[in-house]
């Protein structure tokens, strides 16, 4: 039950932080709101490691950097579909990520039910829904649809190392996947050279996004700790 909730709670915080951040992108740019998110999440999570006290308990705690990787990709192809496309399209096309650690999962042993199995099919039926709209009496494949799909696929290969790194420890899991995603979005803050100037006021909201958004990556972590680690954990021979 706890894993429960702490999965719930993930959930609830990276859903205002999804809607959130991206909304902000499209007047303000994407990898501008990212970087100052990525680095507000940081400090909240370097915070939060600092108070509990403590070193990593193991080294498969290296498996959130895969999982930042896998997340920051996701997350910028999120934010530019959203940018590019409308939210109602991009977002349920986005969603679907949680289809790739069932499939993980089911590689692993694990056995869903019926229903769950028929829940997956009624999911990706209705991503294909989403992912189509008419123009000129034709379907074609909505605006922003390729970074969705992009999204879903970052995302949804973010959870088994991520599972993986919490299992080894919660809380350095979290402040390691922290910060390789800071690193990985700045590589692309100097390529790109945006502009990082932001008014005040959208700074403190962008914050409470990063907040929000590693907060999230705290309670999945904390619930990967908590949970069934039998069927959804990496190899423990390569996280030892």
């Amino acid at each position: 039950m706890t894993a429960l909730l702490l999965a719930l709670g993930a959930s609830l915080t990276w859903g205002v932080a999804d809607f959130v951040g991206p909304w902000l992108g499209r007047t303000w740019g994407t990898l501008r709101i990212m970087l100052w998110g990525q680095c507000s999440g940081l400090l909240f999570v370097v915070t939060v490691v600092a108070i509990h006290g403590g070193g990593p308990r193991s080294s498969g705690i290296g498996w959130a950097v895969l999982a930042a990787l896998s997340a920051t990709i996701g997350l910028v192809g999120y934010y530019q579909g959203i940018a590019t496309g409308t939210i109602s399209v991009v977002a349920p096309i986005a969603g679907a990520s949680a289809i790739v650690p069932v499939i993980y999962g089911i590689s692993r042993g694990d056995h869903p039910s019926i229903a769950q199995l028929v829940g997956i099919a009624a999911a990706i039926v209705g991503v294909a829904f989403a992912s189509m709209e008419h123009q000129d009496g034709k379907r074609v494949a909505a605006a922003g649809v390729g970074l969705a799909v992009l999204a879903a696929v970052g995302f949804g290969f973010y959870f088994p190392p991520m599972h993986a790194a919490g299992a080894a420890d919660p809380w350095w899991g979290a402040l390691l996947f922290r910060f390789a995603s800071v690193g990985f979005v700045s590589v692309a803050v100097a390529a790109r050279r945006p502009s990082l100037q932001l008014p005040r006021r959208v700074i403190w909201i962008v914050g409470g996004v990063g907040v929000g958004d590693t907060l999230g990556n705290i309670l999945f972590a904390a619930a990967a700790g908590r949970g069934d680690r039998k069927s959804t954990r990496l190899n423990s021979s390569h996280t030892d």
